[in-house]
């Protein structure tokens, strides 16, 4: 569709109303669908056009001719196309709405999974270790536990201390290595 843009100032000269007049009509939901910015000026395209000279031509003329009423025509299937052009706007921003919701609906569906796997872990993890604790208190007390001689049985961390019996039943180690020979 080729629009037939003019400025606030062309148009408002075409009406005989002040662009300041203008600006105060339009709401700034109807600028953003009607007015672009070309440089420093802002530029109405024709649906904003035809539903600006609405807003003026409402209040000035009570007797419309046939011309006027062709005109009307125009500007209420302007308007009709400027509802839809909303409408077509907002469906859109609702399917991408639906999508981004969806999109966090999945993140928090994963979330919920990984924290429940991260608990589960965690109870498996202090299982373990309550049982390695058993484990390691029931090994304390066998190693602590007398046997029929009344000794406590030595455990893996120590070594059996030598008996003290006569030097000649045990040769001495030999040194591998001389120094000062």
């Amino acid at each position: 569709m080729s629009e037939n843009l003019k400025t606030i100032r062309e148009l408002a000269d075409e009406l005989g109303v002040s662009k300041t007049a203008i600006n105060k009509k339009v709401s700034d939901s109807e600028r953003k669908q009607w007015f672009s910015k070309n440089g420093n000026r802002f530029l109405v395209n024709e649906n904003g056009q035809k539903a600006i000279r609405k807003m003026f031509s409402s209040g000035i003329d009570n007797h419309k001719s046939k011309t006027e009423n062709f005109e009307n025509a125009n500007l209420k299937h302007s308007d009709i196309n400027y509802l839809n052009d909303i409408i077509k706007y907002q469906n859109a921003q609702i399917e991408d709405l639906k999508e981004t919701k969806s999109q966090h609906f999945k993140q928090l569906n994963q979330m919920q999974n990984l924290l429940d796997q991260q608990q589960r872990l965690a109870l498996q993890d202090k299982q373990l270790l309550e049982e390695y604790k058993a484990e390691i208190k029931d090994l304390k007390a066998l190693t602590m536990a007398p046997h029929d001689d009344g000794e406590k049985e030595v455990t893996s961390d120590k070594q059996p201390e030598p008996e003290n019996s006569t030097s000649e039943s045990q040769p001495k180690p030999k040194k591998w290595w001389r120094f000062g020979k």
